[in-house]
């Protein structure tokens, strides 16, 4: 297990780029399978959820170069379905939730697949009834042999239909999605999610000659095609690490610039984080944070207290409740924040009041948070990184603590976030890894 070492109360200033986009690089990665030729994918990230999946389609048969630090060729010329049945893929796909991503492009492109329980962050229950359910409905059969906690799936052909997904669930609407490209005739996807990294997908599946419209709403149209080809595609700037960098910067610098946003991407990240009392200014595609000695959280118009929520997108993104959270422990005035996809995401606030903070967990999904206002800081400790979006969080408030914390099992923030110690020590933050491998 490694950990960080972080000695609190460092002064961050500079400039810091964002890695691509992780959840964008997870689809985009398994979408390669639906054709035999070669695709070249740009501005992937270099965390150990992509080098997982990456290696998952290496043990299919898909051929992998990298091209230089984050440019890569996939080409899955020779895969042979049967092998995903071994021990050896059944363990290797059960590592990570992103394997589940694969089984849409196997049916689409082969009829067949098989799937072991994904896994991935511990913060609720993460059904996958949309996926299921979208496979259905375009023909596939779903079968599970509990001896074995393998799910075959079979359908074809697959035909097209309409569907009404029961959640706008982004891996859900992508999955679908990659089965749907090459079934029979049409297919209409209603309460599709349209965060930016199902924009991007569908924009790479029409460039490799599938037939997607209503690209960036809930409502999308198949035309199914017979096969797809290759092409070239460059992941977006990760907004998660952009809302991550902004929170930080408030808490803990003083004066960053956020380089290569893809601004127009972001949707109300930025806002967001301004009812928190974060200026920020937009310097073309940049993003710079000034120091902030104070910064007041909003009220209503009512005079009621502010209240934070995720919500699908164009809505507040999950991944960022907990930076809002960890950001909000500063600031003047107090804040409402509510979880409401998972209920165990909230839970590492326990260590966040041992630091000091003022926060109050009314239940599994709400906190309020108290804001201190810069008139103590909180205190170092040693604690645990329960998932990666909460153990960054943790790592904002350690970097702001004053003494000596300790995050034990990093490797849940390194999935995430790629070269996190280097790119913050390039900040000023006194940060080392210890025991960890890469």
């Amino acid at each position: 297990m490694g950990n960080f070492i972080i000695q609190g109360g460092k002064q961050l200033q500079g400039e810091i780029i964002p890695q691509g986009a992780k959840n964008e690089a997870l689809q985009v990665i398994c979408a390669t399978l639906l054709t035999k030729e070669k695709v070249r994918i740009h501005n992937v990230p270099y965390i150990r959820d992509v080098r997982k999946l990456i290696d998952i389609l290496k043990s299919m048969g898909v051929t992998i170069e990298r091209i230089n630090e984050d440019t890569y060729d996939f080409q899955a010329a020779d895969i042979n379905i049967e092998d995903l049945k071994t021990p050896e893929f059944i363990k290797l796909s059960g590592s990570i939730r992103a394997s589940l991503m694969i089984i849409g492009p196997l049916l689409g492109r082969f009829g067949k697949a098989y799937m072991a329980q994904p896994g991935g962050d511990k913060i609720g229950l993460r059904p996958m009834n949309t996926h299921f359910e979208g496979f259905a409905a375009l023909g596939a059969k779903v079968e599970y042999d509990a001896a074995s906690s393998i799910f075959t799936f079979s359908g074809q052909p697959l035909v097209g239909t309409y569907m009404l997904l029961n959640e706008a669930s982004v891996t859900g609407t992508a999955n679908v999605v990659m089965a749907a490209v090459m079934a029979k005739g049409k297919t209409t996807i209603f309460n599709a999610a349209c965060e930016p990294y199902l924009y991007q997908l569908c924009t790479m599946l029409n460039s490799m000659g599938a037939r997607i419209s209503g690209i960036g709403s809930n409502l999308l149209t198949i035309e199914g095609v017979e096969e797809l080809h290759g092409c070239e595609h460059t992941i977006l700037p990760d907004m998660i690490e952009v809302g991550s960098f902004m929170g930080m910067a408030a808490v803990i610098g003083s004066g960053i610039t956020i380089k290569n946003c893809a601004c127009q991407h972001l949707g109300i990240i930025p806002s967001v984080f301004g009812k928190l009392g974060i200026r920020y200014e937009q310097r073309g595609d940049d993003i710079y944070i000034p120091r902030q000695e104070e910064y007041e959280i909003e009220t209503n118009m009512d005079g009621s207290i502010l209240t934070i929520a995720d919500a699908p997108w164009p809505g507040f993104t999950p991944d960022l409740i907990s930076i809002a959270l960890v950001t909000a422990i500063q600031a003047k005035g107090s804040v409402l924040i509510h979880q409401k996809m998972f209920e165990s995401r909230l839970f590492f606030v326990d260590t966040l009041r041992v630091m000091g903070a003022q926060i109050t967990l009314c239940d599994p999904h709400r906190a309020i948070v108290i804001g201190l206002n810069r008139k103590k800081n909180l205190r170092a400790t040693t604690m645990s990184s329960p998932d990666i979006r909460a153990g960054v969080a943790l790592l904002i408030a350690a970097l702001s603590a004053d003494g000596r914390s300790v995050i034990q099992n990093s490797e849940q923030i390194d999935r995430g976030y790629q070269n996190i110690v280097q790119r913050l020590q390039q900040l000023g933050a006194d940060i080392e890894a210890e025991g960890m491998t890469y």
